[in-house]
């Protein structure tokens, strides 16, 4: 029974009385804090890697705005919002195709599906601006002719009748209330895409990186569901220009600036409170 005993005291003696939880966990022999991204990088325009990168951008924003818009359309023609799935349905249509995509498109693009996401990571040192703004081209070009089909499937007169599913600031709101709607809607999502695609979280939960779409998408879905009253929700410029640009008319183009301005400011604050309070970075590089 005394070897017994001495087993068990050596057992519990053997990790220190206090173990480290939580991101305190994390030592330099599990993860190492990867390099920036160069500002410019030449090389990368003679990979195919690039290229297909691209066109997964392209083609999840394609399907992003065909199932949005569409969904969004159909809640604004029926005469009566109980015969259809709402404001709550237009949320989740947002919020789950952005799960999908994301998950479908994180191996090979990142899936960022939106201008505001890729300037943040940019800024954050994530990818080079080459990289950044071919992504935006593609998000832009994909955006537009998701829209288009939607018109093109509904026909020219009922699409400009039923708005297009383009994003105005609502009457009853100034034009300051849509841009800070716009501006913390989207730290609330690029937050959230720095929080679920952490590298050190990654090291140190497996489990992280496949989950990484289901909060995304829920953020989205959330975000929407507080803003759709005030703004219709852009927090994604390539989202509103897409819809913006099919619909043509002053309605979408009197506040389109905010849609863009508010996404990159609450991007742009996303990324520094990331960096620079969350993780701490440039303190880390000092020591």
């Amino acid at each position: 029974m005394e070897g017994k005993e001495e087993d068990v005291r050596l057992g519990a003696n053997k990790f220190s009385e206090r173990q480290p939880i939580g991101t305190s966990a994390q030592t330099d022999k599990d993860y190492k804090e990867p390099p920036p991204a160069p500002l410019f990088e030449p090389g990368e325009l003679a990979s195919w890697s690039f290229y297909r990168a691209g066109i997964a951008e392209f083609i999840a924003t394609f399907l992003f705005l065909y199932i949005t818009v569409l969904t969004v359309m159909g809640v604004v023609k029926s005469p009566t919002k109980c015969g259809t799935v709402g404001i709550q349905g237009i949320a989740w249509a947002f919020g789950g195709m952005i799960f999908a995509l994301v998950y479908c498109t994180a191996g090979i693009s990142g899936g960022h599906i939106n201008p505001a996401v890729t300037f943040g990571l940019l800024l954050a040192r994530k990818l080079s601006l080459t990289r950044a703004v071919f992504y935006m081209v593609m998000q832009t070009l994909g955006a537009i002719c998701g829209a288009g089909v939607v018109k093109g499937f509904m026909g020219k007169n009922q699409f400009t009748t039923l708005g297009g599913g383009a994003n105005s600031v609502a009457h009853g709101y100034t034009k300051g209330s849509g841009l800070g709607a716009e501006i913390v809607g989207t730290f609330v999502l690029v937050y959230t895409v720095f929080s679920a695609t952490d590298a050190k979280r990654s090291a140190r939960d497996s489990h992280v990186p496949l989950l990484a779409p289901l909060p995304i998408g829920f953020a989205v879905f959330l975000v929407h569901l507080a803003t759709i009253p005030i703004t219709g929700t852009g927090i994604n410029p390539a989202r509103s220009l897409g819809a913006a640009i099919i619909y043509n008319k002053d309605h979408a183009w009197n506040d389109h600036w905010i849609f863009w301005v508010g996404p990159f400011i609450g991007a742009a604050l996303a990324a520094v409170y990331h960096q620079l309070v969350i993780r701490a970075i440039p303190f880390k590089s000092r020591s």
